[in-house]
């Protein structure tokens, strides 16, 4: 029987191209991917036993991008999905994008080349190289989303209910008085962004308070929170939300350099409950995430599709809760 290696040799190409050229010949130039196809027919090679070999090669390695390695949110994310990957026989290869399509997409090249077996990715873009093999796949495609939840997407997914946990947020801060609420979002073109504030506005409205809220954009950084909550207060907010506690840090630093006081003069919420959360000062409200199980479950969904047997409940949405601590307190009107 022909083997990969002898169309290889015969084409005067890599057992690689010869791959390509069998599993995604849109990726070969079309007179080498000509020129494999000939030799396939003239020796009577076979391209479906090429997919079944294909199907039994295994890096044993899972790929896993995440946006901004910096930030201590997906650390843990990162640490679930590591300790589920190893009970699986696999390893994680962290990518650190920066929230680059172009490096995006050179990382799911090692997914192309079948450096790794599957990917996950904790951004909101599918790599457009991707496109492609998702849309010849579907279902089977070894590719997963972690923490944002987008349906166009088209890919399984794991994440919270963002709207939901900030409409809990704001309730939370009405519930205590708080009528001029600032909120600092994420960037708008974030999934993660919009759901959280559809929920934000939500909350709002069903209090007739729609037009009380004060929105600000930042970009998750501690540095764009403390820009935007000195000009929030200046629009006399009692209380501010914001959606990451890396944002909720930064506000806290510009309430301190204000002269005024959290939670006296100013309550704020943040958003991830990172481990340090609690030691703020004071001690940060905020919506907690079940970061480690992001990661786990995100590893678990691809290990089934890795193994032929995905589930048949793609979009796994995980419960998220509102820790109050002493950052957020009773409205005081001021003294006359």
């Amino acid at each position: 029987m022909p083997t990969i290696i002898e169309v290889a040799a015969m084409a005067g190409v890599s057992t690689a191209t010869v791959s390509r050229v069998l599993s995604q010949p849109e990726r070969v130039a079309e007179q080498t991917r000509r020129r494999v196809l000939e030799v396939v027919q003239l020796i009577g090679y076979s391209p479906n036993v090429a997919a079944r070999s294909l199907r039994t090669l295994r890096a044993a390695k899972i790929l896993l991008t995440v946006p901004d390695i910096s930030n201590p949110f997906f650390a843990s994310v990162i640490r679930g999905a590591e300790e589920a990957a190893r009970d699986a026989g696999y390893a994680v290869v962290v990518g650190d994008t920066g929230h680059d399509p172009q490096v995006e997409d050179q990382y799911a090249e090692m997914l192309s080349r079948r450096e790794v077996d599957g990917l996950i990715f904790l951004g909101h873009r599918l790599p457009e190289s991707l496109e492609a093999l998702l849309a010849r796949q579907g279902p089977a495609a070894p590719i997963v989303n972690g923490c944002e939840y987008s349906p166009e997407l088209g890919v399984p997914s794991v994440h919270i209910d963002n709207a939901a946990a900030s409409d809990d947020a704001i309730e939370h801060l009405i519930g205590l008085g708080h009528r001029a609420i600032g909120v600092i979002t994420g960037p708008p073109i974030s999934p993660i962004s919009r759901d959280r504030l559809s929920g934000a506005l939500r909350a709002a409205e069903r209090h007739g308070l729609r037009d009380r809220l004060h929105l600000r954009t930042g970009d998750y950084s501690a540095k764009s929170a403390f820009e935007e909550t000195g000009d929030l207060l200046s629009h006399d907010v009692t209380a501010i939300f914001c959606f990451s506690d890396e944002m909720a840090l930064g506000a806290l630093s510009a309430i301190s350099a204000a002269g005024l006081c959290c939670p006296n003069d100013i309550s704020v919420v943040g958003f991830d409950d990172l481990p340090l959360a609690r030691y703020f000062q004071p001690a940060l409200t905020t919506i907690a995430q079940p970061k480690g199980l992001i990661g786990q479950r995100a590893v678990e969904l691809l290990v089934q599709i890795l193994r032929g047997t995905p589930s048949a409940e793609s979009q796994t949405t995980l419960p998220h809760a509102l820790i109050v601590r002493e950052s957020t307190g009773p409205h005081r009107p001021p003294e006359a």
